[in-house]
């Protein structure tokens, strides 16, 4: 019996810090197109999108060790104890940008949300000019500051503020404000009819809501009503973290209008908020 001696011509091994799986801010499913419009960037970074369209964080420089050692992984970070900044980027124009804190190193043995095994859903949500499903109420959102004193006429158009839409005590719709201040929030599953719980009513077409805007003055932009008129964007378009907004909603500058809801319905408000 004779035997063959093996030779390793090449070895390929790397650690996985983690992954990014971007899905749509209304319907919830992952954005998979093969045009590879959508882009995942952060500073000091290696990722790669792979064929299932989940973007791969293979390397960040304040994790080094974690890509020289493959037995186990180092005790030094603790895991979640470091976030990394992605922006996140639609070049087709039918997403806006956004920021994503990302809590690295991912834990092996975490539970879904935290596990290295689970990617992060990054939800982008519609510039104004996106399409729209069939039967969505088409909210339209104008942001601006309020006038000091008796000026007359909106402020300034707000970019990054977080909208949020909430019925029956839920939020059913999230978006974003581009640097004119406007913001789409199509709401998905408004029932053409439904039953009504109130007297004398045997079905309605519509369902009460609330709208919600939030703004942080240092993360987003302020743009001129002339500006904006004009089409003059502002050196440095709106990028926030919608999920950072949400968590510090209570401590941000914030307006609030109760509306009804409809499908097929293309409501628009204005919504201005008092500024320092």
């Amino acid at each position: 019996m004779s035997t063959r001696e093996l030779r390793e011509l090449e070895r390929l091994e790397w650690r996985v810090l983690g992954a990014l799986r971007p899905v749509d801010g209304v319907t919830g499913m992952p954005l998979r197109a093969a045009d590879g419009t959508v882009q995942v960037e952060a500073a000091g970074t290696r990722i790669v999108r792979n064929r299932s369209g989940l973007f791969v964080i293979h390397a960040w420089e304040r994790l080094a060790a974690y890509s020289r050692h493959f037995d186990l992984p180092p005790e030094d970070p603790a895991a979640g104890s470091e976030v990394l900044e992605l922006v996140v980027r639609d070049l087709s124009g039918r997403y806006l940008p956004r920021l994503v804190g990302m809590a690295l190193p991912r834990d092996p043995e975490g539970e879904a949300g935290d596990s290295l095994f689970a990617p992060l859903d990054v939800p982008l949500y519609p510039a104004p000019t996106a399409g729209l499903g069939t039967n969505w109420c088409a909210l339209r959102v104008s942001v601006f500051r309020n006038p000091p004193g008796d000026a007359g006429g909106p402020g300034d158009a707000l970019g990054g503020a977080l909208l949020r839409v909430v019925s029956g005590g839920r939020v059913v719709a999230r978006g974003l404000t581009d640097w004119r201040g406007e913001g789409l929030v199509p709401v998905a599953g408004v029932p053409v009819t439904t039953w009504s719980e109130e007297e004398g009513a045997v079905v309605v077409s519509s369902i009460a809501a609330t709208v919600e805007v939030f703004f942080d003055p240092d993360a987003g932009t302020r743009v001129s009503r002339s500006a904006v008129a004009a089409g003059r964007p502002p050196a440095r378009l709106p990028l926030v973290d919608p999920d950072g907004l949400e968590a510090r909603r209570a401590a941000l500058p914030a307006a609030r209008r109760d509306l009804s809801l409809a499908a097929r319905g293309a409501p628009h408000l204005n919504l201005g908020l008092d500024l320092p």
